[in-house]
């Protein structure tokens, strides 16, 4: 690391320990650069439909990747405000972390209602362009968390991470433990369930587009951290190993090669994809399913397949397979005529089908079936 930059990433390290996160943060894009801040201000509010070159902004050949040092830093804990942990009192707060040399930031959604015990914790990632507070006003995830008592993390991706602000989900060493965005993402989970009063066996982790394949490869990667997982429009783990496959997979669905990658431990999944999403195929959602179905190792059989329509009107197709305990393991949830957009989610956010089911409900129900009695006390 050059000086300068070891300079810069002490002073923001020390800005963090004492709370001045945004003096931390204009620390850190000094040292990245000059990077914009990635998880101010949405800037994009349009609903449903993407931009018709939508498809060449998902994912960018831009992308960074820098290997740890030998010898890493020390780990950097979030700075919480001195408020976090009072009972009665609703957090929605910027934080900083950083974890072998890189940083990321976030926002932490607490709820203000009294906590009987440890609370749950839903790990929310973004799609491309997209921020933190774009992400919490589209999903209404925030809301469904003031009722029922649980967290919201928003990990932020930054563009000198990937230009577009796309998880590098198509990137090897993006794609397993121990490594890149999946072992910063786990760290970060990790940091918070340390910092709040999280209960370790209710961590779960749910994403749209890049944000759903990076929320699959997490779930693979870490199932010994997240109990369940959500993926909206997403592709399945392994579904590329660079740009070019990326693009074909997008386009078309993951290919039969890439179907050796995606084994893994089975951890309970729900996936949502609209069946005209023009910018990821819905080949891709079909892929999770099956993926997560297989992992399962013949525990889990299709009990279900039923046909609905939202409030709203937009019809779907949903399936359902049990594992031995009589649980939804797999839930597979097909929207019909819907585009590349979170369903039932507010015109407040980018990329959201109000007239959906309500994906961010759905997922939510799913999730707190599930428990991880296996969770382990780091990632």
């Amino acid at each position: 690391m050059n000086p300068l930059l070891e300079r810069l990433m002490r002073k923001a390290t020390r800005l963090t320990q004492v709370g001045q996160l945004q003096e931390a943060t204009r620390a850190i894009q000094r040292a990245l650069g000059g990077v914009a801040d990635a998880g101010t201000r949405a800037t994009d509010r349009t609903t449903a439909t993407p931009a018709a070159n939508d498809e060449a902004r998902v994912i960018d050949v831009e992308a960074r990747f820098v290997e740890p040092a030998t010898a890493p830093a020390p780990e950097t804990p979030p700075a919480p405000p001195p408020t976090a942990r009072e009972a009665g009192v609703e957090q929605w707060s910027d934080g900083l972390f950083a974890h072998q040399h890189r940083p990321i930031a976030y926002k932490l959604f607490v709820p203000g209602t009294q906590a009987v015990g440890p609370r749950p914790l839903v790990v929310m990632l973004h799609g491309c362009t997209q921020n933190p507070d774009d992400f919490a006003a589209g999903t209404r995830m925030n809301q469904l968390a003031r009722e029922n008592g649980f967290l919201v993390l928003y990990p932020a991706q930054t563009q000198h991470a990937n230009a577009s602000k796309c998880w590098n989900w198509f990137k090897s060493q993006h794609q397993q433990r121990g490594r890149g965005e999946p072992a910063l993402l786990a760290a970060l989970t990790q940091s918070v369930i340390d910092a709040h009063d999280v209960d370790p066996e209710r961590i779960y982790v749910a994403g749209l587009s890049a944000g759903g394949a990076m929320a699959d490869i997490l779930g693979r990667s870490y199932p010994d951290l997240f109990a369940a997982v959500g993926v909206h429009s997403g592709l399945p783990s392994g579904a590329a190993s660079d740009l070019m496959s990326a693009m074909a997979a997008m386009k078309s669905g993951p290919s039969a090669a890439a179907s050796h990658m995606t084994g893994g431990p089975g951890v309970p999944t729900i996936v949502f994809h609209g069946d005209a999403d023009g910018t990821v195929h819905a080949r891709n959602g079909e892929a999770v399913a099956q993926a997560a179905l297989a992992a399962q190792d013949g525990a889990a059989t299709q009990v279900q397949a039923s046909d609905g329509r939202s409030a709203q009107g937009r019809a779907y197709t949903r399936r359902v397979h049990v594992d031995a305990h009589g649980r939804a393991a797999v839930e597979q949830w097909l929207l019909h005529g819907a585009g590349h957009a979170w369903s039932g989610g507010s015109a407040r956010g980018s990329y959201t089908d109000p007239s959906g089911p309500d994906a961010s409900a759905e997922m939510l129900r799913f999730f707190l079936s599930h428990r991880n009695v296996t969770a382990a006390a780091t990632p």
